[in-house]
């Protein structure tokens, strides 16, 4: 039996961490313990908490309902991991962290130096997979449709807001979408349909980040597609969301039973190719590896992406799963794919991922 044991990957499973996506991480991460296979991986689960400390966690704290939950207990009743250890104590890092020091390329610059294979995209494109702005100058320069959009900085808000609702009422209009340049979850997210909304959708956006995205508002379906692979990327049949606000919401995205969500969505067979092949398109231009997330709209015979994420949300409802089991993936079977994915990638690069 310990032969066994010592011949499993041991995976160290990493979430909580210090963004605003915190809790749907703590979704992700435990739903990634549970579902790998037990007969394959070692599994390890790590609770960064909010002062980026590393935790290993016993079943006990792994099973409570909120990383306060949990942070308020690691102390007393969990092992403290320090970076400089984990070496030794993990094959690789799944990586189940959302948002900002988790998603954005920060954990994975740190694996780097420690030399640890982590799952996903390397440190550039992780950082672009959460940067707006910068992501859509990519896609738009590879011919790759996206909304209108313009940045407006705190800096300039503050010295001249005149000037800046011009520009931002010349180039986009009304009704946009106001959101902050690098955050997940539909978090500081305002629609705004005149003049005087901009400055309170702003000042919501800005309490974010120093910049904030003003985009066109899509009409159409929305969708989210899954993409899997590193040189051949293949997209998995993309699921339509049924909006029941104006976007699409954090409550939308994890309350059970707030939103409809269909898988595939319901496009003709010409459009459902369309859109997987632009959403592959977008993994490949981002460099993206592993396993990403592709959201967009669908404007008759148009398909604009809008966001792309380097990482995809692992709760038991996700549209990973779901778009997973139309192709016959069981959720152990396709953690597995992307656990060696990652594997193939570290052990393939030059230098960083």
């Amino acid at each position: 039996m310990a032969q066994d044991q010592e011949a499993l990957i041991r995976v160290g499973v990493v979430f909580g961490g210090m963004s605003s996506e915190r809790e749907p991480s703590l979704a992700s991460g435990r739903n990634v313990c549970r579902q790998l296979d037990p007969q394959k991986y070692a599994v390890i689960p790590v609770f960064m908490d909010p002062e980026a400390r590393l935790w290993e966690l016993p079943e006990k704290l792994l099973v409570q309902n909120t990383t306060t939950d949990i942070a308020s207990r690691v102390e007393r009743e969990a092992k403290r991991l320090r970076y400089e250890e984990l070496r030794e104590r993990v094959d690789i890092v799944f990586v189940a962290l959302h948002g900002k020091y988790g998603e954005d390329g920060c954990l994975q610059g740190v694996l780097e130096l420690l030399r640890i294979p982590y799952t996903n995209s390397g440190v550039l494109a992780s950082s672009l997979g959460l940067h707006k702005p910068m992501q859509q100058r990519l896609l738009a320069a590879a011919g790759i449709k996206v909304p209108k959009g313009i940045t407006i900085s705190m800096k300039r808000w503050k010295e001249d807001p005149e000037e800046a609702l011009d520009e931002l009422t010349e180039a986009i209009g009304f009704p946009c979408a106001i959101k902050p340049t690098r955050e997940g979850s539909s978090i500081g997210v305002s629609i705004v349909r005149e003049a005087a909304g901009v400055g309170p959708a702003l000042e919501k956006a800005l309490q974010w980040d120093n910049v904030a995205l003003v985009e066109e508002m899509l009409e159409g379906m929305e969708f989210s597609c899954i993409v899997l692979g590193n040189e051949e990327p293949q997209a998995l049949p993309p699921t339509e969301i049924v909006k029941v606000h104006e976007y699409f919401t954090y409550e939308d995205k994890y309350m059970p039973g707030a939103t409809e969500e269909i898988t595939p969505a319901r496009l003709s067979d010409h459009l459902l190719a369309k859109v997987m092949e632009e959403a592959e398109k977008a993994h490949r231009v981002l460099g993206f590896l592993g396993c990403s997330r592709i959201d967009g709209f669908v404007r008759g015979e148009e398909v604009l992406i809008t966001d792309c994420h380097s990482t995809c949300g692992m709760a038991p409802s996700a549209f990973l799963f779901q778009q997973a089991a139309e192709v016959g993936l069981t959720p152990r079977m396709l953690l597995g794919k992307i656990v060696d994915y990652a594997l193939e990638a570290h052990r393939k690069k030059i230098g960083p991922l």
